[in-house]
């Protein structure tokens, strides 16, 4: 039976890059491999798969393809023929997570931290150091990381020798597959502890709260993101640490809004200041602050002060405060207040029809028939 297109194995056209093709390779090795896929086939199209990519992988190889086919006059038996090893390296990645084909005693960087962090309107707005104690694993301290008993030592996994993986070779028409697991006997950490650390109960870590001081730069804003170099995860095996990234979250304020750099308020005036004009006090972030409010202002009225608002994160400047006015009708008034707004209607030329609870009452009643 003739060989199928190495191009329509895979599912890739012709002038497809090498990271397209390996992508291509991954996905469908990991579909047919036989530790996942238990169909009949499954075994033979995981071969062709390989095939394909060992030809297509390597420049040279894939430019005899291109031009002469399977039936490549540089190599006796023409591809697939060669008894090459295939690498399957990358599908043993994909299942156990990547890494296990080096040295699990190498040093490895410690896993990264997030840590959620609330903080006062008037702290993100001009910055504050302060202290935070966050959870996280540490070294062990008696045995040192090392999981074993203080005065004792991890053996090498004699069925492995230390590489954590377990190997067994197949011979195939198309050559030699390794296929490599895990080793069952220490769980893929290359050494087996036969006395444990009573402090960690082996393994070579343990969990605590650790202070750590902050700086939180001025003007930060709602889901930033600060990160500190080191205070993540220990790294294992003496390598680094991970870094702990601080998510920002920022406390709402009774009275001010933020705006990108400036900050919001609503301020209430009566009447008689909207329609006379006057001047009045305004909270800012800083104290307080005169405004003046011109006659015939209007409910929704702006007004600005320049560089009363939040600093600029690591930039220059401030933005601006905008007051917004909204004014107040009152709901109670003497008989003199109503006269005197009477008499200003009347001034005014404004008909005013005035409807008291009397005026209801009689209502009701025509409706009752009471």
């Amino acid at each position: 039976m003739s060989k199928r297109d190495f191009y329509e194995v895979l599912g890739v056209s012709r002038n497809a890059s090498a990271e397209e093709i390996r992508k291509a390779y991954r996905k469908l090795a990991r579909q047919y491999h036989p530790d996942v896929n238990k169909s009949p086939d499954a075994e033979q199209k995981f071969k062709e798969v390989a095939e394909a990519y060992e030809v297509l992988k390597d420049p040279q190889k894939k430019a005899n393809y291109d031009q002469f086919g399977h039936a490549d006059p540089g190599a006796a038996g023409g591809f697939g023929g060669s008894g090459a090893d295939f690498g399957f390296g990358d599908i043993f990645d994909m299942f156990f997570g990547g890494g296990r084909r080096n040295n699990p005693n190498a040093p490895r960087q410690g896993a990264d931290l997030e840590y959620r962090l609330m903080v006062d309107f008037k702290d993100a707005a001009f910055g504050r150091e302060m202290d935070i104690a966050i959870p996280r694993t540490e070294t062990c301290k008696p045995c040192k990381g090392s999981g074993a008993k203080p005065g004792t030592m991890p053996e090498t996994c004699p069925n492995c020798k230390g590489s954590g993986q377990s190997e067994t070779v197949q011979n195939t028409p198309f050559g030699r597959i390794v296929n490599k697991r895990i080793c069952q006997e220490c769980g893929g950490q290359g050494k087996i502890i036969r006395e444990k650390c009573e402090g960690c109960g082996g393994s070579g870590s343990v969990k605590k709260r650790r202070k750590i001081h902050i700086n939180i730069p001025p003007g930060i804003d709602e889901g930033k993101q600060l990160r500190v170099s080191g205070e993540g995860e220990p790294g294992v095996n003496g390598g680094p640490s991970g870094d702990l990234y601080i998510l920002i979250q920022v406390k709402p304020h009774e009275f001010f809004r933020r705006e990108g750099d400036d900050i919001t308020c609503e301020l209430p005036i009566t009447f008689v200041q909207a329609a006379l004009g006057d001047e009045v006090v305004v909270p800012t972030l800083e104290g307080r602050a005169k405004i003046k409010i011109p006659m015939g202002t209007q409910t929704g009225a702006e007004f600005r002060l320049k560089g009363k608002g939040i600093i600029r994160l690591y930039g220059r400047g401030r933005g601006d405060q905008r007051v917004k006015v909204k004014v107040v009708t009152p709901t109670r008034m003497t008989e003199e207040q109503k006269r005197t707004l009477r008499e200003f209607g009347r001034l005014s030329g404004d008909y005013i029809s005035e409807q008291n609870s009397s005026f209801f009452d009689k209502m009701k009643r025509a409706f009752t028939g009471d």
